[in-house]
C-alpha cells in the first residue's frame, strides 16, 4: 500500500514539472513575438508618410514630371541605326526616302546610309507608318544603336509623337540633381609690391657671330620667330634672357613663311571628311603601322598575254565581251596562289589561315575613296567571266550601290595604276591579307636579240608585291611573284 501511494506521488509530481516547462516555453515565444510587433509598429512611425493633396495624387519631385516614358505613348517601334558592315562603328543617313506620317511597307527604302564601305540603302523593318524622324538627314558619325526613327502601326497613332524626342540620355542627365553654384568669393587680395633693385647697366650684344642668349630665351625666339641680333641682354654675362624679349624684332625669314602661309590659308577651303574617308585613312594608317610590309619588285615581258587578249577579244566580239589586261592579271594572280598557297593566307593573331580559293579583291576609285569589290573563286572561273565580273562590281561601286557581301573578305588584293601612266608604285597591304599586287604601265623596251638589226621591241610591265612579313617570309613572296610572271608570260599554262 506504501509503495503504491510513492509511485502516485512521483507522477504527480512530473506532470507538474512538465506543466511548469511548457509554460515557461509558450511565454518565452509570446515575449518575442510582441517585441518584433513592437518594433515594426516604431519602424513604421519614423518613416515619411508621402502628402495627400486634394487631387489625391502622390506629390512627386519636378524633375519627375518633365519626364514622359515609353510607357505613356501607343504601340510603336524603336528603330536602331544599324550595322551594315562588320567594320561599321558610326554612320551618315545621306537622305530619307520616306516622310513623317506616310505608309510604310515591309521591305521598302527608308533612307541611304553612308557606311565605311558604300552608300546603302536600309529597308523598312516593319509594316506600318512613320512616326517621326529623330535624326535629320545629312547628320555624321551617328553611333551604332541610335535611335533614328519611330514606327507605329496604324496612322492614328502618328500624332501622338509629333513632338517626340528621345529623351534617354536626357532623362538620365536630370536626374542627376544639378550641382549648386558656386559661392561668390572675394577677389585675391593684390601680390605685395615686389622690392624694385637696380639692374647694372646694360651691356649691348656683340656684333659677332655668336650671340649670348639662355636656352630657354633661344627656344622662345625660335617658336616666335624672334630676331636676337642686336639685342641687349640682362642676364649674366650679358646673356638675353626669356624677359628680353618682348622688344625682340620679328625675324625676316618668319615674318615671309607667315605671310605666305596665311596667303595661301586664306584662298584654301576645308573638304568635310565622309565615312569612308575617315575609315579608310583608320585603316590604312593601322595597316601601315601594324603590318611589317616588305616589297618585291620584277619586271614581266607582256607580248605573248597581249597577243592572246587580241586573239580572245576577236572570238568573244559577237558576245560585245572585251577582256582587259587586269582580267588577264587577276587570272594570273589565283593561279600562282594555288602554286603558291602562303600567298593566299591571312594572319589572325593566334593562326595562319590559309584559304581554299582564292578571292581576288579589285581595288576601285569612287568619288567617295576606294573600295575593294571581290572576284570570288577567280582561280576557278575563266577569264571572260572575271571580265564580266569586275566590270558588273565597278559599276555598282561608281553607283554606291555595292551590298556588303560584294567588298567584304577577300584573300588577295591587287592595285592598278598603270592607266595613269604609272610605272611602277608600292601599295599598302589590306588586312587581314599577306600580298596586294601593285601594277604600273605596260611600256615598250628594245631589247637585244641575234638578227641583222642586233635588237627587237618587246612589252614589258612592272609590278611589285607588298608582303606581310608575319606570313610570307621573303624567299616564300619571291616564289609566289616568280609563279606570277610566268603564268604571265606563258598565258595558256593557266588553262592546264
Amino acid at each position: 500500500m506504501l509503495r503504491t501511494t510513492t509511485t502516485s506521488l512521483r507522477h504527480e509530481l512530473a506532470k507538474a514539472t512538465s506543466l511548469r516547462a511548457t509554460t515557461t516555453t509558450s511565454c518565452s515565444v509570446r515575449s518575442n513575438v510582441v517585441r518584433c510587433l513592437g518594433t515594426q509598429c516604431l519602424h513604421r512611425r519614423q518613416q515619411p508618410r508621402p502628402t495627400i493633396h486634394k487631387s489625391s495624387r502622390l506629390a512627386v519631385q519636378p524633375w519627375q514630371q518633365s519626364i514622359r516614358y515609353y510607357a505613356d505613348y501607343p504601340d510603336h517601334i524603336k528603330v536602331p541605326l544599324p550595322a551594315l558592315s562588320p567594320t561599321m562603328e558610326t554612320g551618315t543617313i545621306i537622305s530619307w526616302q520616306k516622310k513623317e506620317g506616310e505608309k510604310l511597307n515591309e521591305g521598302d527604302l527608308l533612307a541611304e546610309i553612308e557606311t565605311d564601305k558604300a552608300t546603302m540603302g536600309f529597308e523598312t523593318p516593319e509594316e506600318g507608318y512613320l512616326a517621326k524622324i529623330l535624326v535629320p538627314a545629312g547628320e555624321k558619325n551617328i553611333t551604332i544603336g541610335r535611335l533614328v526613327c519611330i514606327i507605329v502601326p496604324d496612322e492614328a497613332s502618328v500624332a501622338a509623337f509629333k513632338d517626340f524626342k528621345d529623351d534617354g540620355s536626357v532623362a538620365s542627365a536630370a536626374a542627376a540633381p544639378s550641382p549648386p553654384p558656386p559661392a561668390a568669393t572675394a577677389p585675391p587680395p593684390p601680390p605685395p609690391p615686389q622690392p624694385v633693385s637696380t639692374p647694372a647697366a646694360p651691356i649691348s650684344v656683340g656684333s659677332g657671330d655668336r650671340i649670348r642668349a639662355t636656352p630657354l630665351a633661344k627656344k622662345l625666339a625660335a617658336e616666335q620667330g624672334l630676331n636676337l641680333q642686336g639685342l641687349v641682354g640682362t642676364g649674366l654675362f650679358s646673356a638675353i634672357t626669356s624677359q628680353d624679349l618682348a622688344g625682340a624684332p620679328a625675324s625676316t625669314a618668319s615674318a615671309g613663311v607667315s605671310s605666305s602661309f596665311g596667303a595661301g590659308a586664306a584662298g584654301g577651303h576645308d573638304v568635310p571628311i565622309s565615312n569612308i574617308r575617315g575609315v579608310i585613312a583608320k585603316r590604312l594608317l593601322e595597316s601601315k603601322q601594324m603590318i611589317p610590309h616588305y616589297y618585291l619588285t620584277i619586271e614581266v615581258k607582256m607580248d605573248e598575254a597581249l597577243a592572246m587578249r587580241q586573239q580572245f577579244n576577236k572570238l568573244l566580239e559577237k558576245e560585245k565581251i572585251k577582256l582587259s589586261v587586269n582580267d588577264l592579271i587577276i587570272k594570273g594572280m589565283a593561279m600562282a596562289c594555288k602554286k603558291v598557297p602562303e600567298g593566299n593566307s591571312a594572319w589572325l593573331g593566334d593562326k595562319i589561315r590559309q584559304y581554299d580559293h582564292v578571292d581576288v579583291s579589285v581595288a576601285v576609285s569612287t568619288e567617295n575613296g576606294l573600295i575593294t569589290p571581290i572576284v570570288f573563286g577567280a582561280d576557278v572561273k575563266g577569264i571572260a567571266q572575271i571580265s564580266n565580273d569586275v566590270k558588273a562590281l565597278a559599276a555598282k561601286a561608281r553607283e554606291g550601290k555595292l551590298q556588303p557581301q560584294e567588298f567584304q573578305g577577300g584573300t588577295i588584293t591587287v592595285s592598278n595604276l598603270g592607266m595613269f601612266g604609272i610605272k611602277n608604285f608600292s601599295a599598302i597591304i589590306n588586312p587581314p591579307q599577306s600580298i596586294i599586287l601593285a601594277i604600273g604601265t605596260t611600256e615598250t623596251r628594245l631589247v637585244p636579240a641575234d638578227n641583222e638589226k642586233g635588237f627587237t621591241t618587246a612589252q614589258y610591265m612592272t609590278v611589285t608585291a607588298s608582303c606581310d612579313h608575319r606570313t610570307v617570309d621573303g624567299a616564300v613572296g619571291a616564289q609566289w611573284l616568280t609563279a606570277f610572271k610566268n603564268f604571265m608570260e606563258r598565258p595558256t599554262t593557266m588553262l592546264l
